[in-house]
């Protein structure tokens, strides 16, 4: 496989674009701005890019668990907005991981899947034209065909 490095030309013509992408990323509000340790409720709370607040019980990260108050306050939002640090107990937690965590396993394969159904491509719509040559979509197996 071969490598192309780019000029420097090349890269400053990407940033407008990456800057846009990071721009509307963050309007999604996948990201954090801020996060606190809340003592009394024992939560880490995070302010997202949108407005929102995502709040997390320190006991359901066992990296965190047996971590004291202030080791869990002392947590760092990274640079993008993706990601949390705590420098001192050497865990990184990303947003969209905690944010998915809340829904359990079966709601994130159908979210997944649902949206994995809206891609589009040129193979798809090259299929969905022949299949439409064809009467439409194949039968599966063990499917009757319908009198019209």
């Amino acid at each position: 496989m071969t490598s192309h490095q780019l000029s420097d030309a090349e890269i400053r013509a990407q940033i407008p674009a990456a800057l846009a992408r990071d721009a509307a990323q963050r309007k999604k509000g996948l990201r954090a701005v801020s996060a606190r340790y809340d003592r009394k409720a024992q939560r880490v709370v995070l302010e997202l890019t949108s407005g929102y607040l995502f709040a997390f019980p320190v006991r359901a990260i066992p990296a965190l668990a047996a971590a004291t108050p202030a080791q869990i306050a002392s947590a760092d939002v990274h640079p993008s907005g993706l990601s949390l640090h705590w420098a001192a107990l050497d865990v990184d937690l990303s947003v969209a991981g905690l944010l998915l965590s809340v829904i359990g396993e079966k709601e994130q394969r159908r979210q997944l899947a649902s949206l994995a159904g809206k891609v589009t491509s040129a193979a798809k719509a090259r299929a969905a034209r022949a299949n439409g040559a064809k009467g439409g979509r194949p039968r599966g197996p063990g499917t009757q065909a319908r009198d019209p």
